[in-house]
């Protein structure tokens, strides 16, 4: 069964979001990224509105049957996590307000996901997307990438990866553990 996953990558200045098509096994496609933007000179409200209009315009065109978010972690910049956290109960309301399901998921929950590996860095990420989903070059700006490594992510919970049924790694997985060697890092996992 397809489901339309909408992957929010929260954020007051910049919101990364993805429409991502999860097919049967571990089939997906992306059909819609961008980053939405709000200038930090604008008084708050406003940059809540333009990106709720955003959130919403993709809801109402893309009906989603689940919106996936990057749960909000703690950070030392206690104004970032703030409008991560603004942003986040708008998506959530917006959610609740067109009858869409929501699920979280921690940041090391969607590297491990898209990578095989919760410590991946953002270069491995985007790497990893590219290749799973077989494009020519990884999204940008990086909030972009991982809106669509979230919605990848989502569709992807529960279901059991190579290595946990004992088979090889995922391309993506081995694409993130050769970066890794190219890097110079000696890979765990």
């Amino acid at each position: 069964m397809n489901r339309v996953i909408l992957g929010v990558d929260p954020g007051l200045t910049r919101c990364g979001v993805a429409i991502v098509n999860s097919g049967a096994g571990r089939k997906v496609s992306l059909i819609y990224v961008n980053t939405l933007k709000s200038s930090p000179e604008t008084e708050l409200s406003e940059r809540l509105f333009e990106i709720a209009n955003g959130v919403e315009a993709l809801i109402l065109e893309y009906k989603p049957t689940v919106i996936a978010i990057e749960r909000v972690f703690s950070q030392a910049n206690l104004r970032s996590v703030m409008g991560v956290a603004q942003i986040s109960g708008v998506v959530m309301y917006l959610a609740r307000k067109h009858g869409v399901s929501v699920q979280m998921h921690t940041p090391s929950e969607v590297k491990a996901a898209v990578t095989g590996s919760g410590r991946a860095q953002k270069p491995q990420i985007g790497l990893a997307i590219t290749k799973i989903l077989g494009l020519t070059e990884t999204p940008k700006p990086a909030d972009s990438a991982d809106a669509i490594a979230i919605g990848i992510c989502n569709a992807w919970k529960g279901m059991p990866t190579g290595n946990e049924v004992g088979k090889s790694r995922t391309s993506a997985q081995e694409a993130w553990l050769a970066a890794e060697r190219v890097a110079g890092r000696k890979p765990k996992g």
